[in-house]
């Protein structure tokens, strides 16, 4: 802490997740407080929205894969809540034996301060004693090495010093730019042009603005010139300090900002920004609409609190395992929103890893797919179940003999097949209509699933034919008795009770082993002992026996 005081600029120093470790006086003085009182909060909280997300989808990625940044715009909210432009450098470090990144500050009024000391050091050292003045090779070492383009120009406008970045912008400049004229060195158009700066700076005001200029390669770039008067000690102007910066990556940069934060804002996906701690550093507004959750609720919080019942474990390590080996996942998952209801979600969460290899932010994009997974959901219902009834149709009922039949053979274990036709059915539909048929046919169906247990089927072929999948049954005499009650059981719904109308129920019954060993034969003998059943009179239940076979 002690040595960040001794830096004269706002100086920062965080952890890899942006929480602030330490602060020198300078940044307390702009952001008020104290260290221990923003201890453990975020650079996020010094910065107002646009800038916090231009923070996390730009600054810090560089950061984190280059280890360094240089001369980022953002801005900085002081402690009256004000917006205070700044220039931001940024440098990964130790502090106190772990790793850190620090960030340096320049505020427009504490740089002009900062680097006009930087340069009166120069005319320290030349009016010191002649040890001293051997310096001057040492602090022109310093302004060569800074990415500042640094120069003198006196109050005749004659240049009397410039680092090796100002003079590398005009090395296709014929003369020297030492001794050089404002005129001789910028030309005509582009002197003319900074002329009123001239003015102004002569005068004692300090100014800045910024130029597009060719380089020597003969790309564009963009710079911001700042002016800087020199005075004497009777307060006279003798000449003018300029510092200029290379902002042309910037410039693109603010583009970009702009257009991240209005896809960001605007995209009708929900996105979610996470530290390598799993921690919510930002939310957009879709994310908002979609979870019911505010960016102010999701901070800091870890957004295991979205995840519902349905998900299981395992679906986790399938996530995480994906995001180790490839860096992206993708999929649907159950989550849940703040006020409870549970929603199906498209989620694709992207990886972005440090420059240690490790994953550094997490970038979670999630649509909700309730509406079109609830359609897919009636679509297989419907392709197999019957429409009236809601019992299952022939194709998943022999799809789940298969199963049965299967696992019957696997542990030995017993299985009966039912063939139930409704005796009587025809007249109903005949003398009372189709909707009355169709009422019987839906009173049947829940009478059936009443009787049976959850692990045993109920199906309908078409018709008034019913089938009846009985799992393990203990034997013979129990598959008899669960018969006889399906036949007791079969009646007129209440709305047909006091007709003359009767219906009553022919049974087949099949057993896995004793009657067949196959599904094709399994089917067939029951439907044989069920025709059998009719023809022997009708309201009863027959087990298939070999005379019973026939063409049905």
């Amino acid at each position: 802490m002690e040595l960040l005081d001794q830096i004269p600029c706002p100086v920062l120093a965080t952890d890899g997740a942006g929480r602030i470790l330490s602060a020198n006086n300078e940044l307390l003085r702009l952001i008020g407080g104290t260290v221990n009182e923003w201890r453990e909060k975020t650079l996020d909280n010094l910065l107002p929205p646009a800038s916090r997300i231009f923070l996390q989808t730009h600054v810090w990625p560089m950061l984190l894969t280059q280890g360094s940044i240089q001369e980022i715009q953002l801005q900085l909210l002081e402690a009256n809540g004000q917006r205070v432009p700044i220039l931001v450098n940024g440098k990964k470090g130790v502090l106190d034996g772990s790793e850190c990144y620090y960030w340096v500050f320049f505020v427009s009024l504490e740089r002009s301060r900062f680097e006009g000391e930087l340069l009166k050091a120069r005319n320290f050292a030349q009016a010191s004693s002649q040890a001293l003045a051997k310096s001057e090779r040492f602090i022109k070492t310093v302004t060569d090495g800074l990415p500042l383009m640094i120069a003198y120009w006196d109050k005749d406008l004659i240049c009397r010093f410039a680092n090796k970045p100002y003079q590398t912008l005009f090395a296709n400049t014929p003369n020297s730019v030492l001794g050089s004229t404002m005129v001789e060195l910028l030309g005509q158009s582009l002197a003319t042009l900074n002329q009123p700066h001239i003015d102004r700076v002569l005068q004692g005001n300090p100014e800045q603005f910024e130029r597009r200029v060719e380089r020597p390669d003969g790309t564009q770039a963009c710079f911001l010139t700042t002016y800087l008067p020199d005075m004497d000690a009777k307060s006279v102007v003798t000449g003018f300090f300029v510092l200029i910066s290379d902002v042309t990556q910037l410039k693109k940069a603010e583009v970009e900002l702009k257009l991240a934060a209005s896809v960001f804002d605007s995209i009708s996906e929900g996105i979610m920004i996470i530290d390598a701690n799993e921690t919510v550093l930002s939310v957009n507004a879709a994310f908002t609409d979609i979870t019911g959750y505010a960016a102010k609720e999701m901070m800091g919080r870890v957004p295991r609190v979205l995840n519902a019942i349905h998900h299981q474990p395992s679906g986790f390590e399938e996530m995480r395992a994906a995001l180790e080996s490839t860096g992206h996942w993708e999929g649907e998952v159950w989550d849940r929103r703040k006020d409870g209801d549970n929603f199906m979600a498209w989620q694709s969460i992207t990886m972005i890893r440090g420059t240690d290899g490790k994953a550094a932010r997490f970038v979670l994009v999630c649509s909700d797919i309730t509406a079109r997974w609830k359609s897919n959901e009636r679509t297989k219902h419907l392709a197999l179940h019957d429409q009236l009834t809601g019992l299952p149709n022939r194709h998943l009922l022999l799809e789940r003999l298969d199963q049965s039949m299967a696992r019957a053979q696997r542990e030995g274990r017993n299985l009966a097949l039912f063939f139930v036709d409704l005796d009587g059915f025809k007249s109903i539909n005949d003398q009372w209509g189709h909707a009355a048929g169709d009422e019987v046919l839906k009173f049947v169906a829940n009478t059936l699933l009443d009787i049976l247990r959850t692990t045993d089927t109920v199906a309908r072929l078409g018709g008034d034919e019913f089938v009846l999948l009985i799992d393990n049954p203990e034997n013979r005499e129990e598959v008899a008795h669960l018969a006889d009650r399906v036949i007791a059981a079969i009646k007129l719904p209440p709305s047909l009770q006091q007709t003359d109308a009767r219906i009553s129920a022919s049974i087949g019954v099949s057993m896995l082993g004793v009657h067949a060993d196959s599904v094709d034969r399994l089917m067939k003998n029951a439907d044989s002992a069920m025709y059998a059943a009719k023809s022997a009179g009708k309201n009863r239940f027959l087990f298939f026996t070999p005379a019973m076979q026939s063409d049905h």
